[in-house]
């Protein structure tokens, strides 16, 4: 499975960004998806996350209400609405992909991980 992470950019506070992942491949095998972000200095933490076939979302408490995963079936692709950003906020994005799933929002049980998209947000 191949991913492939795309959208972030610059954004004053406030402000609405959504981040979009392809997905290629075997993307039959995938069980689980997620979003995660890491910020200078700081580990990679968990965003969002949900099964592939839809239904279960979790969401980090600091993003709860402001974000919102999503799949598009016919494409293969993931997607990040990311509302009222902060300067918080701030961190490279990583789409992931899990065969299997224990636990869904730690970052070891992701089997597949995209690029990496920077997204800022200014206060």
């Amino acid at each position: 499975v191949q991913l492939q992470a795309s959208g972030g950019g610059l954004v004053q506070a406030g402000e609405s960004l959504k981040l979009s992942c392809g997905a290629s491949g075997r993307t039959g095998s995938i069980y689980a998806m997620g979003w995660f972000r890491q910020a200078p200095g700081k580990e990679r933490d968990v965003v969002a996350a949900g099964l592939w076939s839809g239904g279960y979302r979790y969401y980090a408490d600091s993003v709860k209400g402001r974000f919102t995963i999503s799949k598009d079936n016919a494409k293969n692709t993931m997607y990040l609405q990311m509302n009222s950003l902060t300067p918080e906020d701030t961190a490279v994005y990583y789409c992931a992909a899990a065969r299997f799933v224990e636990n869904m929002a730690v970052a070891k049980t992701y089997d597949y991980w995209g690029q990496g998209t920077q997204v800022t947000v200014s206060s």
